[in-house]
């Protein structure tokens, strides 16, 4: 293992990759990143700082991963995708970026574009169906099915995903009072509830 700078790509600062990690020409690469073993980045990506890519990830072309994105081992993250900063996606969870696939169809550049808003995080083996954004900081359950858009701070869970809760940016489920306030245990910032949407008043 080593450190690598990219002469294969259109930055020069210093990032992380395995020996068996494949990196292809045109990619722009944050500063502190990581990137682990048999994971393959193609062309024209564009990788934030401090991100961490583990063992087995396919990066498509033209994806986005906004500053320290974690991306746990076997997910691919298809053209389409962005994820902006802080997002955390589970180990083998996966996205589609065609709604309608066929073997004998040719869709390519027809991708349905998918936004993970910052903070969000995905569970283990969960499926995002292209099309549907995923709030900020909200939370994607283990194995969940999303087929719908995902409010900011929404927890889900299940296939297909349903709503269940609410949680906080330090992952701790709300609960609210009578009044539509709530405390994270672990931060002690506050939230309210209001119209059916979260937002942190801290």
């Amino acid at each position: 293992m080593s450190i690598k700078t990219s002469k294969n790509t259109s930055v020069d600062m210093a990032f992380f990759a395995h020996d068996t990690a494949v990196i292809d020409e045109g990619c722009k690469i944050g500063e502190g990143t990581k990137i682990w073993h048999f994971t393959h980045v193609m062309p024209e990506c564009v990788i934030g700082e401090d991100c961490n890519i583990g063992q087995n990830c396919l990066i498509s072309p033209k994806v986005i991963l906004g500053k320290n994105v974690k991306i746990q081992n076997n997910v691919s993250v298809y053209t389409g995708v962005t994820c902006e900063a802080d997002v955390f996606l589970g180990p083998s969870m996966v996205f589609t970026n065609v709604t309608n696939p066929r073997s004998g169809v040719n869709r390519r550049g027809t991708y349905t574009e998918t936004i993970v808003r910052k903070g969000a995080s995905i569970g283990a083996n969960a499926t995002i169906v292209c099309g549907h954004d995923i709030g900020e900081y909200a939370f994607i359950g283990a194995g969940a099915v999303v087929t719908k858009e995902v409010k900011p701070y929404a927890l889900v869970v299940g296939n297909p995903a349903k709503q269940i809760g609410w949680i906080s940016e330090f992952g701790h489920r709300l609960e609210f009072d009578e009044q539509g306030r709530a405390k994270c245990p672990e931060s002690n910032d506050g939230y309210i509830l209001e119209n059916d949407q979260v937002r942190k008043i801290s």
